[in-house]
């Protein structure tokens, strides 16, 4: 489904500010995974999930989706397989547009736009079915406009919105950093359903290492541009945090040794 071959992201090449994002990632993820990714600030994580929607486009190494080399697409040629949801609630939509636009827009991403009405009866009641399933009342509040929303009910938006093109690829990027805690376990619950409902191949940047293990079947923890864990199926069953920090602690040690190996 997703394959990244030697993915490298450097910011300001040539100046004294380069910094390189990511360092030679190679990763596989099959078709209906759902992969959970850890790591501290400057990982890589965000600029992981920037090179998969086509927002930054990798300065090395090859992207494929369904085996198709989408390397040098922008986002706009990807927004028909990846959906995303943003850490900002207010991200991902328009405030001033109402929250029936809001779908509309939703609805047609990735496809061709033309001089017509975005919105019909049909549309409108699929909408409200769709908007009633959150539980949240938002079915009777199509016409209000999209600001008047709370965080957690725009963040709730934002999910339905992601489902409603037929996207085959989630991205979620630390989508619950933002709520509250009873807030934010409603949305991953959220999260969850609408995963497995549409099976989508899922990639969902944490910093909850709780989050991280107790969601989705597989997790990726980044450091310095690469991945240094990478645990799923019984492996990462019956792991606690204790047991990650501990593997994560021995994979560092291992590259530190690597390094100095190479080094010397």
């Amino acid at each position: 489904m997703i394959q990244l071959n030697a993915i490298q992201v450097t910011f300001n090449p040539g100046t004294p500010l380069e910094t390189r994002a990511l360092n030679g990632i190679d990763l596989a993820i099959p078709a209906g995974q759902f992969v959970t990714v850890i790591g501290s600030n400057g990982a890589g994580k965000s600029t992981l999930l920037n090179v998969l929607s086509g927002d930054i486009l990798p300065s090395r190494g090859r992207v494929a989706i369904d085996d198709r080399d989408v390397t040098s697409q922008p986002a706009a040629r990807r927004a028909r397989p990846v959906a995303r949801v943003f850490q900002d609630p207010l991200a991902g939509s328009c405030a001033n547009l109402t929250v029936e636009e809001n779908l509309a827009l939703a609805h047609r991403r990735g496809k061709p736009r033309g001089l017509r009405p975005a919105l019909n009866r049909r549309l409108k009641e699929q909408f409200r079915d769709r908007l009633a399933t959150l539980g949240l009342g938002l079915e009777k509040r199509l016409s209000d406009r999209m600001g008047l929303l709370s965080g957690g009910q725009r963040q709730a938006l934002s999910l339905l919105m992601s489902a409603l093109a037929p996207s085959r690829i989630l991205l979620l990027d630390e989508h619950t950093a933002a709520l509250d805690p009873k807030t934010a376990e409603y949305v991953l619950q959220l999260t969850r359903d609408l995963v497995a409902e549409r099976q989508l191949t899922t990639l969902m940047v944490t910093h909850s290492l709780r989050q991280a293990l107790d969601c989705g079947d597989r997790t990726l923890m980044l450091h310095e541009g690469r991945i240094l864990v990478d645990v799923a199926g019984g492996e990462r069953e019956d792991l606690t945090i204790e047991d990650l920090l501990q593997l994560f602690e021995a994979q560092q040690q291992q590259k530190l040794a690597d390094d100095s190996l190479l080094l010397g």
